[in-house]
């Protein structure tokens, strides 16, 4: 018994590590290619457009002709009034995001993601799926007041690229927000695979539009390099981190995945300055994202109390993993009852993922609904 849990546990901790590295290396990776410094390819539209036309290609196969995951029961209804609204603010996010890379540094952009989980919470408020309350208002103003002095210490601050990483953040919200509210109506479960495959091709058309005024115009000018390896390798990258989030949503809870995501920030910090010697980072830079942190933790621990106090305090963990294994094994439809945001900004993942992200917290609890693949990886693993 012993050994398997530390098998199970040494597996949680591999896919973690290979989360934050392929989550850190994509954006590096997209800062490289984007920067006129480096690779020198300044088309972020054109970029983000390989990715989903490349993950839509994947999606597909994996859906339609490898049979690896099923698709849901996708009407006109539900593609018109969830599917269309959610990938174009998904595409907007992406867009906006990889235009921020022309014009900051990826030290100052992670300082600014720490503005997530305002966007959210103000989308939840705006949208009637959370409830305006103080405690968790005050936390807001405190990451607002951390970035804010962050940014006054930004040594290269740059208000076009600023505004661009801003919408983009919020646009993201508004995605999530809109997939925990249009898919929980419709009682619609995506995994990021079958998410891609409905979402990765509805982007490409949004983005094809702006693409073409923006940058085709600029494309034909410059006739620019194009090395298929280094947009191929991108892409890859850029999809394997979709696969990893879904690994490891099935491997850990809530504050397992933010812990990793505020360890990943400082790490792609630290990593950006050694790579980008131009991102200079100023005392007051990380005083300000000192303070936007203790926000956001403390924001974490609010959300991963209330889901406590509606758990019985007496359940261990291991009861938890039992009646977890149990509802697997019958792959009974439990609905939890959400109880918060997934600020992680994974690709469209639907209301499933967003409350297992919210309940589980402890490490190594199974979700109650996967997808085929989710589960057989989980069954292999656990069944050792």
């Amino acid at each position: 018994m012993g050994k398997m849990i530390n098998k199970s546990l040494l597996l949680t901790y591999l896919y973690l590590l290979i989360y934050i590295l392929l989550s850190s290396g994509v954006i590096l990776y997209n800062k490289w290619v984007l920067s006129p410094k480096y690779f020198n390819f300044p088309f972020p539209i054109t970029l983000t457009m390989i990715h989903m036309g490349f993950s839509g290609i994947v999606a597909f196969f994996l859906v339609r002709v490898f049979k690896i995951v099923t698709p849901v029961k996708m009407t006109f209804e539900i593609y018109s009034t969830c599917v269309i609204p959610i990938s174009a603010f998904f595409a907007s996010s992406l867009w906006f995001g990889n235009t921020a890379y022309l014009h900051i540094s990826v030290a100052f952009i992670q300082m600014l993601k720490a503005l997530m989980p305002v966007a959210t919470f103000l989308m939840a408020v705006l949208c009637g799926t959370d409830k305006l309350r103080w405690d968790v208002f005050s936390n807001m103003v405190l990451v607002s007041v951390g970035v804010v002095i962050s940014s006054y210490g930004e040594i290269h601050f740059n208000i076009v690229g600023t505004v661009y990483q801003v919408t983009g953040i919020f646009a993201e919200a508004l995605r999530l927000v809109l997939t925990q509210v249009l898919l929980q109506k419709k009682g619609l479960t995506l995994n990021p695979i079958t998410s891609l495959y409905y979402i990765a091709p509805c982007s490409f058309v949004f983005l094809f539009v702006p693409w073409y005024f923006l940058e085709k115009p600029g494309m034909e000018i410059s006739q620019i390099q194009f090395n298929s390896w280094i947009f191929l390798s991108n892409a890859i990258c850029a999809l394997a981190l979709n696969f990893s989030i879904f690994l490891v949503i099935g491997r850990t809870g809530a504050v397992t995945i933010r812990v990793a995501g505020v360890l990943k920030d400082w790490i792609l910090i630290a990593l950006s300055t050694i790579i980008f010697p131009e991102s200079t980072i100023t005392g007051l830079n990380i005083i300000g994202y000192a303070i936007a942190l203790c926000g956001v933790v403390m924001y974490n621990y609010l959300k991963v109390k209330d889901v406590r106090a509606s758990q019985l305090p007496s359940e261990s963990l291991l009861e938890r993993i039992g009646k977890d294994w149990k509802l697997e094994k019958k792959s009974s439809d439990v609905h939890r009852p959400d109880s918060g945001d997934d600020n992680n900004g994974g690709s469209g993942r639907g209301n499933n993922f967003a409350s297992d992200l919210n309940v589980d917290e402890e490490a190594a609890v199974i979700p109650s609904r996967l997808s085929h693949i989710g589960r057989s990886q989980l069954n292999s693993s656990h069944g050792v």
